[in-house]
């Protein structure tokens, strides 16, 4: 299988030692987790993956609508190995077919709300989840490092854990095998990072510390997306988000 140096077309700058601070402030009313399943070895994913970029642009992003794209590796074996791609990426998606939220495991897959939208194909017109209040996320990240609390609305009766992913912005790849062969493939909201912590229920609410997860590849720009849900279940009970600043 050819291997090509992918080109990164910004300066790199080194992942260790820098300091990234937040603050995130989600509401109280549901916000809709926006998850894309994609590869730079699928020819179909490009489109899908320039609707995501554009999601930047909205209003209401992280206050209603927080996205994310998940690179999977089920396609590096067909000439392209993507750079963003993690085994862990495909289980979630695989997790989702296993208990029976979406049908299919495949690229470019749209989850909603931890609900599969394969309408983008045919209406690429979001339509954030019904004002549901369920409680807020309060992340307070601070030289790497975040404390956590969620505050539901709604009873938890079962344990729940914080995801953490770190997300990278104006990312550029140009593809030298595989599918995508040739083309210049432009990437945002990306997982670089990503790690789970069971919250502690305290006076009725849930807390966590911890670090902010490393990063796989340096970005010019970051942030950080956050949702609360049940162990062993990768549907979002409440998400947030806000950019990371150095």
């Amino acid at each position: 299988m050819l291997r090509s140096l992918v080109v990164s077309l910004f300066l790199a700058i080194p992942v260790s030692g820098l300091a990234q601070n937040a603050d995130i402030q989600g509401p109280v009313s549901r916000v809709t987790l926006v998850e894309l399943f994609t590869s730079e070895g699928c020819s179909s994913c490009p489109p899908a993956e320039k609707w995501l970029n554009e999601t930047e642009a909205r209003s209401d992003l992280w206050s209603r609508v927080v996205p994310v794209a998940f690179h999977v590796d089920y396609w590096d074996y067909i000439g392209w190995p993507d750079r963003f791609a993690a085994r862990e990426h495909s289980k979630r998606q695989r997790t989702y077919r296993e208990v029976g939220r979406i049908r299919g495991v495949y690229t470019p897959g749209f989850v909603v709300g931890g609900r599969e939208w394969r309408g983008w194909f045919r209406d690429p017109t979001l339509k954030p989840q019904k004002a549901v209040d369920v409680g807020s996320i309060s992340v307070d990240v601070r030289d790497g490092r975040f404390e956590a609390r969620f505050e539901p609305t709604v009873e938890i009766r079962k344990s729940i854990e914080l995801h953490v992913a770190r997300l990278g912005f104006d990312l550029v790849t140009e593809v030298r095998a595989g599918e995508n062969d040739g083309r210049t493939l432009e990437h945002g909201f990306v997982v670089l990072g990503w790690n789970r912590h069971r919250m502690n229920g305290v006076d009725g609410a849930f807390e966590v510390s911890g670090e902010v997860p490393a990063a796989s590849n340096p970005a010019p720009r970051e942030a950080l997306a956050v949702w609360v849900g049940v162990p062993g279940d990768p549907f979002p009970i409440q998400a947030a988000g806000n950019w990371l600043m150095r």
